[in-house]
């Protein structure tokens, strides 16, 4: 039995995904299954731990065109150390930036053990040839990233060129080297839950290590039932072949209250084992704060002010 502490070997690649016929995603179900774990009601101990495993699976992210040095560096703080005046709580999981910045994360994080993982394959759209793709997630290795968050080919996903998607999914595995591989389907452009389904039982056996929502680029994002059909996805494969499969939601998710809402899913579906940084991660970049303001509530029983935390 594997986990995704161990890296996955890419698969042999296939000029055609070997097509299968999943079971069809039934939508009430879904949507009444996870409105019905979003009541649950966490108090006191519960919550407190459930807020502070949810930081411990954070990836501190800045994806913009203005990001700096500065910026990077900052980020890299928080990541270590979430707030200056409480040393109990835990370190992000991971920082995700450009490329271009995986060197100055790499040397500012040091023996944290926060990692360092980096955006590729033209993303946030990832129309480029797949030379380019394939150079661009080569290039962030190199640099140090620990992880390379990709994005699949949508067009191709959505006209049936399935096994376009393996190809390019397979190759990039290929590329990351020790690198672990978040594969991003880009819910939002999917359509339907049944296109989300086969996106991530594709990714999966194309040798995603982390199947993720979304760029955080595209609205709809992450949401709560689009992250039950990718868990169920994994949950099916686990069943299957034993190797657990991590999952990213990214997007949308800025509250302490959703977050928790987020790991009474993962409990449900797929049990405690998932209940990990390796294998469960928030692509967070509002979200710290919340969850900080609310664990300071708890400690205090007053609400701190949002301008008592870095924005960074």
């Amino acid at each position: 039995m594997t986990t995704a502490l161990f890296k996955r070997s890419a698969p042999t690649r296939a000029s055609r995904f070997p097509l299968f016929n999943p079971p069809p995603v039934d939508q009430v179900a879904i949507e009444e299954r996870v409105a019905n774990l979003a009541k649950r009601s966490i108090k006191k101990a519960s919550k407190v731990a459930g807020l502070k495993l949810s930081i411990s699976m954070m990836d501190l992210t800045t994806l913009e065109g203005k990001d700096t040095e500065g910026k990077v560096l900052q980020l890299c703080r928080k990541a270590v150390r979430p707030l200056d005046s409480d040393s109990d709580l835990p370190s992000c999981a991971a920082i995700c930036v450009y490329p271009n910045f995986v060197r100055i994360a790499k040397d500012a994080l040091g023996a944290s053990g926060v990692k360092v993982a980096s955006v590729a394959t033209a993303f946030p759209s990832g129309q480029s040839p797949l030379e380019i793709k394939l150079d661009d997630v080569r290039r962030a290795v190199e640099f140090g990233a620990d992880e390379i968050d990709m994005v699949i080919d949508r067009g191709a996903m959505l006209s049936g060129d399935y096994g376009k998607v393996f190809d390019e999914i397979a190759a990039t595995k290929e590329a990351c080297g020790p690198a672990h591989l978040k594969v991003i389907l880009e819910t939002g452009e999917l359509g339907s839950y049944d296109v989300v389904r086969k996106a991530s039982d594709l990714a999966i056996a194309a040798g995603g290590d982390f199947i993720k929502t979304s760029t955080g680029k595209v609205q709809p994002a992450a949401t709560l039932g689009v992250t039950l059909v990718m868990l169920e996805a994994i949950r099916d494969h686990f069943y299957a072949t034993g190797t657990r499969i991590g999952m990213k939601p990214a997007g949308g998710v800025r509250t302490a209250k959703q977050a928790l809402q987020y790991l009474v899913v993962v409990k449900e579906t797929l049990g405690d084992p998932w209940l990990t940084p390796d294998l469960f991660r928030f692509g967070a970049s509002a979200l710290l704060n919340d969850v900080l303001m609310q664990l300071e509530k708890e400690r205090t029983g007053l609400y701190q002010a949002s301008e008592d935390f870095s924005k960074d």
